[in-house]
């Protein structure tokens, strides 16, 4: 089994591209051992005790390493636990555990009945447009709500900390976003 590396804006993270698929539907994130329990590769990663967060995407998976780790040593680290998972067939999750993506009510901001039509069209770019060229970079970004003119979003993998970060934000999501939808006049990572 060849597993392939990617470089991602984020300097801390490497993108594992294990030639299979990885979650069969949405993403997970995991930015402490605590939530990594639930998954025995992610586990795993963790016990190597280099890495500040683990991302499963539909294809691919992306560590963050601490600071001052050198990739050089984590690395092959990193590639012997996902070989190892992957040529055993072990599953993602620890049965009983929560799957995919799990986004609590609470980090919802609980969106304005009257804003509904402006929503659907914000969620839909941001599935259409914004997740696939997120996803190329080690991550994903979940729309959180919309209040006043302001699209609060999430970023994880290896968006989350990324000093682009911030950039991709304002130049390219908000602008994309006030192209379609005129009543957005911000966007904010939450």
């Amino acid at each position: 089994m060849l597993i392939q590396t990617e470089q991602t804006p984020n300097p801390a993270t490497l993108k594992f591209l294990p030639g299979q698929p990885v979650m069969t539907g949405g993403t997970r994130d995991f930015a402490t051992p605590e939530e990594a329990e639930a998954s025995p590769l992610a586990e795993a990663i963790f016990s190597t005790g280099d890495v500040t967060g683990v991302f499963f995407g539909r294809d691919f998976v992306s560590v963050t390493a601490g600071p001052g780790v050198e990739w050089r040593d984590l690395k092959p680290q990193i590639l012997n636990v996902l070989l190892d998972h992957f040529s055993s067939g072990a599953p993602l999750f620890r049965s009983g555990s929560a799957a995919g993506i799990v986004i609590a009510a609470d980090e919802e901001m609980g969106d304005d009945p009257e804003d509904a039509e402006i929503v659907a069209q914000i969620r839909e770019l941001i599935d259409t447009r914004v997740r696939p060229a997120v996803a190329q970079d080690g991550g994903d970004i979940v729309y959180r709500g919309f209040r006043g003119g302001t699209v609060f979003l999430a970023l994880q993998g290896a968006c989350s900390g990324c000093p682009s970060s911030t950039m991709t934000l304002k130049n390219g999501i908000e602008s994309l976003l006030k192209h379609y939808v005129p009543e957005v006049e911000t966007v904010e990572a939450v």
